[in-house]
């Protein structure tokens, strides 16, 4: 099915360097309204943890201020940013989510 065209491997730049995109860790950050439950359910939701490791970083959030949910390319850790950040506003909490370049 798959058969070469010489012509176009002809025209292709094989000296091209191909760089892996940027990665991003995305960040829960402690605060003293937002339940451990609503955490946990983001976690478990948001970002496809097992309830096991869902409490554990849920913890870290409350024991250590901040908890790591995840390393991601950059459209995808803001995309998170925004929809934990949308639906900890749904429920009335003041959740904060962020990103850093790693």
């Amino acid at each position: 099915m798959s058969s070469r065209n010489p012509e176009f491997e002809d025209k292709v730049d094989s000296n091209i360097e191909l760089q892996e995109p940027f990665r991003y860790r995305v960040i829960l950050h402690n605060d003293h309204y937002t339940t451990m439950d609503f955490v946990v359910e983001i976690l478990e939701t948001v970002f496809n943890k097992k309830p096991a490791e869902a409490v554990r970083i849920m913890l870290n959030v409350h024991k250590q201020g901040i908890g790591e949910c995840g390393i991601y390319t950059a459209e995808v850790a803001e995309t998170k940013v925004a929809l934990v950040e949308s639906m900890a506003r749904q429920n009335g909490f003041p959740l904060k989510c962020s990103m850093e370049e790693m």
